[in-house]
């Protein structure tokens, strides 16, 4: 994914947040990219040393939290094996936003750290671990067609505490499609989602970029997602290959409130999340969903980018 939509005027100078982790790459604090952590959640794969595959998806959120879009979950898949699971979370609608949400309250400690789902699902795996590991709860917008060839991601993604949502069935150019084959590709990410989860996802981000054109938008509604998950801070980790580049990038743009959006399967990707995992601890943050993010007291709300 590429853009945020961000106008170039509204990006911040590298703090001396992101001049510490530059330092620290010199200094060969980072992990080699290509270092692969132990894998969790699938069967035949290692369980990871930390224990946080045990950690259980959390039933609920922060007081106040608005109510979950009308037909938007529906009960778990019939004929599953082992104990029935209750739905995953629907998506909700926060009254008195738009559509499309870019950032979060400028005036709480809090980030979000979104991900596509795609890509090499054992870097998926090592990339949920580390974040696990530093208490930090995400967003993956997943693509249907990686969920079809890795179903088992979608329940080890909730049962992190971790939330999912739609990025589209196949990670099509939406701008490019018809407004039927639009449509279709949003549905149809949807139809999985409820299938492997019970529910059609939290969020929904469009592809290939997290722009929105009104009939994008429109067709999400029908869909059943009242919002448009967007970004304030794009890692450009699709075309970066140095850790560094990331680090900077997002250190550099990173405030109370943002969305960051970033790639669950790519190696700079994982060697990167330890360092960003560690920066906003330093500057006293806390990773959340986007959903935990987007809710908070009645007397403020979120708002959007640009």
């Amino acid at each position: 994914m590429n853009g945020c939509g961000n106008p170039p005027g509204r990006r911040r100078a590298l703090g001396a947040g992101a001049g510490a982790l530059a330092a620290a790459l010199l200094a060969g604090c980072a992990e080699p990219s290509g270092r692969r952590e132990p894998t969790a959640g699938l069967p035949g794969r290692a369980a990871p040393t930390s224990g946080a595959s045990g950690r259980a998806a959390p039933t609920s959120g922060p007081s106040g939290r608005p109510a979950p879009a009308s037909g938007a979950s529906a009960p778990p898949t019939p004929g599953a094996s082992g104990p029935a699971r209750a739905p995953a979370p629907a998506p909700r609608r926060f009254p008195g936003l738009p559509v499309r949400i870019a950032h979060g309250p400028r005036d709480l400690p809090r980030v979000a750290l979104t991900f596509d789902g795609r890509g090499d699902p054992d870097l998926a795996l090592a990339a949920l671990a580390r974040c696990e590991r530093a208490g930090a709860r995400v967003t993956v917008l997943a693509v249907g067609t990686w969920l079809a060839r890795h179903p088992e991601l979608a329940r080890r993604i909730l049962d992190g505490g971790h939330e999912l949502g739609n990025h589209t069935e196949h990670h099509l150019d939406l701008a490019a499609l018809g407004e039927s084959a639009a449509y279709e590709e949003i549905a149809a990410c949807a139809r999985r989602l409820r299938r492997l989860t019970g529910s059609v996802g939290a969020w929904f981000r469009p592809s290939p970029t997290t722009y929105a054109s009104p009939l994008v938008e429109r067709l999400a509604r029908r869909a059943g997602y009242p919002h448009v998950l967007a970004c304030d801070v794009e890692s450009l980790d699709h075309a970066a290959t140095r850790v560094a580049s990331v680090t900077r990038k997002v250190a550099g743009e990173l405030r109370n409130g943002s969305v960051v959006e970033l790639s669950l399967g790519r190696p700079v990707t994982v060697a990167a999340l330890p360092l960003l995992l560690a920066e906003i601890g330093r500057r006293g943050l806390h990773a959340v969903t986007a959903t935990e993010l987007m809710a908070r007291p009645a007397t403020g709300a979120a708002r959007t980018a640009g």
